[in-house]
């Protein structure tokens, strides 16, 4: 149960009765006002600013919000659930439930255990997220680990939340990057064959992981590469290369636990069983009028030299909310990746996608309105691109900077931080920031066992909550520990502010849930679970100097069994959400 989403509907029906009354405009959007926690627990459980919100509509029955205020206040006030609703300040409204509620909440907690905040499957149809994507040109680095591990938990927010997710790989295995990659191999084959190649020439990649592609290359090729025109050789040092890049990357992914549903290839779109997919948008785009031939004006601030006065194929993206229009051909006739990006998204359109969020690193930003408005333009107005940015990851050491790797040659790679700390700390830390907020990552740090390492004090949270039950084991060896019979304990004898506490806060867990799939924002379930957990050392603590508080009692057994109960709704959350994260939750810790 959504305790906020159960009490929004509500506050809705009494407005409407209003509005059945006459008091109210028929046409009400009942969708604008939130009910959501109080800023300060004394103020009550719930607030709600609805009275607010339609303080203009109401002014002609309602001289002022706290007016309107007042009638829903003594409205909520006969709910069953409610202990008391009063107005507060200009007219917000606080609500102060009956005991009984974050009872009954804990007990579906207790008994539904995994499937609790589980949501039912919104309107829109599938989601596809995008992620990674990075060029197959070498390892992944920590940079793309955020991004790998944001989109990841997003997929599985969205998932729990009840949404049909498709995990997209976007493959740039087309363009100039790939050439370069190339021709780095091939020099690796031509080191493979016994040639002194001296050191990497500036521009191409120097990493020790092209090596094994060389080796590769000469053992299927010999000598036969070696004297060809780089016209002949370089299409199949390329594929070969290709997939010996992805095939790195997957095993990096699998590291981390990624897995993606689909790995689309961006040369497929023009040299794909369905031929030119590229141009193909865009003669249907310039048949809709939004694709012309004319002229740009120079960038500002750009030294003329630096700019092309040509005319030449441009998507009307000022249509729809970009700032300038935007060139789809270049002046050797090929594709700009603009154009290639709208034949990509289209398709992702054409697979039944209207719901698309793609995950880029924070130096995309520029890109994010043309994308927005070549999806709006390719799916009619159908279809909505959310863009979600990652900030940049500065990799520490006990507070000095990490930045060299033998394996890439001038980056860590993110399969060497997480054979270092482990997979729950690269992921969980991945996602104790915004994604849009710059991220210090310290490979000491999140490896120690204390309060200020958040993986672990979460994880520990979790490994203390089934300490507990060891304990009850050992104190009352003939208790029904089961989810069932704890979910009958009598809830009521829990009375300690420490206890109601947690109570609310699991209640919390199913609003989080909605809240952060509905905002694309993963990182407010690691925020939440950091909380949860801060709670449950803090009561722990206070059992340590008080008996009467800890969560067995050997001479009250309902007591214990009301508490185990508490215990397990709150160690079911903690799961939970660690699980959304992708971070495991152990049951010891030493």
């Amino acid at each position: 149960m959504n305790v906020f989403a159960e009490f929004q509907t509500r506050v809705a029906t009494i407005l409407r009765s209003i509005i059945e009354s006459g008091r109210l405009p028929a046409d009400l959007d009942l969708a604008r006002f939130v009910v959501e926690p109080t800023k300060d627990a004394a103020h009550g459980d719930l607030a709600t600013n609805a009275a607010m919100v339609y303080a203009k509509e109401a002014k002609a029955s309602f001289p002022n919000p706290r007016a309107l205020a007042t009638e829903l206040a003594y409205a909520l006030a006969q709910d069953a659930d409610v202990a008391e609703a009063e107005v507060a300040g200009p007219g917000f409204i606080n609500i102060r439930l009956k005991p009984a509620v974050f009872a009954g909440v804990m007990r579906q907690a207790v008994l539904q255990a995994a499937d609790f905040g589980r949501g039912a499957a919104p309107e829109g149809g599938p989601v596809n997220v995008e992620y990674v994507s990075a060029n197959p040109t070498g390892p992944m680095h920590v940079g793309h680990g955020r991004g790998a591990v944001f989109g990841d938990a997003l997929c599985s927010l969205l998932a729990f939340a009840g949404s049909t997710v498709v995990r997209e790989y976007y493959i740039n295995d087309a363009g100039a990057q790939v050439d370069v990659l190339a021709r780095s191999a091939h020099l690796r084959y031509r080191e493979a064959l016994g040639e002194d190649i001296g050191a990497i020439p500036e521009g191409l990649y120097p990493g020790d992981y092209l090596k094994s592609v060389g080796q590769t290359l000469a053992h299927d090729y010999g000598v036969e590469l070696r004297d060809q025109p780089e016209a002949e050789w370089l299409p199949k040092v390329r594929a070969i290369a290709i997939d010996a890049m992805m095939d790195m990357i997957r095993d990096d992914l699998a590291a981390l636990n990624i897995v993606h549903d689909v790995f689309f290839s961006e040369r497929s779109l023009t040299n794909g069983p369905d031929g030119d997919c590229v141009r193909a948008v865009i003669e249907e785009l310039r048949k809709r009028g939004t694709i012309y031939e004319g002229r740009l004006p120079p960038p500002k601030g750009a030294p003329a030299e630096d700019w092309e006065d040509r005319e030449q194929t441009l998507f009307r993206t000022t249509e729809f909310g970009d700032d300038i229009d935007r060139p789809l051909v270049k002046s050797d006739g090929g594709y700009t990746y603009f154009a290639s990006d709208i034949a990509y998204h289209k398709s992702k359109f054409d697979r039944g996608f209207k719901s698309m969020i793609d995950v880029w690193g924070a130096d995309h930003g520029g890109y994010v309105k043309r994308m927005q408005a070549a999806v709006k333009a390719v799916s009619a107005g159908q279809a909505k691109l959310d863009v979600k940015l990652c900030q940049l990851v500065k990799l520490m050491r006990a507070g000095e900077p990490v930045k060299m790797s033998k394996r890439s040659g001038d980056f860590v790679t993110l399969r060497e931080v997480v054979d270092e700390v482990g997979v729950d700390a690269v992921r969980f830390m991945m996602l104790f920031r915004k994604n849009d907020a710059p991220l210090e990552f310290d490979l000491a740090k999140v490896i120690e066992q204390s309060k200020d390492n958040p993986v672990f004090y979460v994880q520990y949270a979790h490994a203390r909550g089934k300490s507990v039950f060891r304990q009850a084991r050992a104190a009352f060896p003939d208790l029904d520990l089961s989810a069932a019979a704890l979910a009958k304990s009598p809830l009521e004898l829990l009375e300690d502010e420490g206890e109601k506490a947690l109570l609310k806060a699991v209640a919390q867990y199913p609003r989080q849930v909605e809240a952060a799939a509905v905002a694309h924002e993963p990182h407010r379930i690691a925020f939440y679970l950091h909380d949860l957990a801060s709670l449950f050392h803090s009561h722990w603590n206070r059992g340590k100097d008080n008996a009467q508080l800890r969560f067995v009692n050997e001479e009250r057994r309902d007591l214990s069994r009301a508490r185990l109960a508490l215990v397990l709704s709150l160690t079911n959350v903690l799961s939970s959400g660690l699980c959304i994260l992708g971070v495991s939750a152990p049951d010891e810790m030493r």
